[in-house]
């Protein structure tokens, strides 16, 4: 339902914030630099995905309801920070956006809490929008043959977004 995927968009949301507080500290330009430090993180994210694929695929097949996926609400709103922090190009893009918008000669920190409320509140409403079209769309999610699919599907997806990460 709508309230679990706010769950989901509040740990994603607070991702975020950390990301841009990342790059306001300087760290972005340091994980940009670093080879290193960006495949260790790339790495993480890529095994991240590719382990929720896998759970994905292997979930048994269970009608959707409001607490049926076994996760509490504190978890829903983990997975979706845990997603948002194991993926290293987000800092990258943070990092590669935010200069152009930044004045050196006046405070950065204001500066860069613009542009975070800003990310966040356009990414709450594109997230949004998704689990509502996720809402109108839910007679799928009570058909085991379409739950199966559904499973195998995005299980997949989750494995090749891993793969194609590493």
């Amino acid at each position: 339902g709508y309230g679990s995927a706010l769950r989901v968009i509040g740990g994603l949301q607070s991702a975020l914030v950390i990301q841009v507080g990342i790059v306001a500290v300087g760290l972005g330009a340091l994980l940009t630099a670093s080879a290193l430090a960006y495949d260790l993180v790339r790495f993480l994210g890529a095994a991240y995905l590719i382990w929720l694929g896998i759970q994905k695929w292997r979930a048994p097949i269970e009608e959707i309801s409001e607490n049926s996926a076994g996760i509490k609400p504190g978890g829903l709103f983990m997975e979706g920070l845990l997603v948002n922090l194991t993926n290293p190009k987000a800092i990258v893009f943070i990092a590669a956006l935010t200069p152009q918008f930044i004045d050196p000669a006046q405070p950065q920190w204001p500066q860069f809490l613009i542009i975070g409320i800003t990310m966040c509140a356009v990414d709450t409403v594109v997230m949004s929008g998704y689990a509502l079209l996720a809402s109108r769309l839910g007679r799928w999610l009570h058909d085991p043959k379409s739950l199966k699919a559904q499973n195998r599907f995005f299980g997949g997806i989750f494995v090749s977004a891993g793969a194609l990460l590493a």
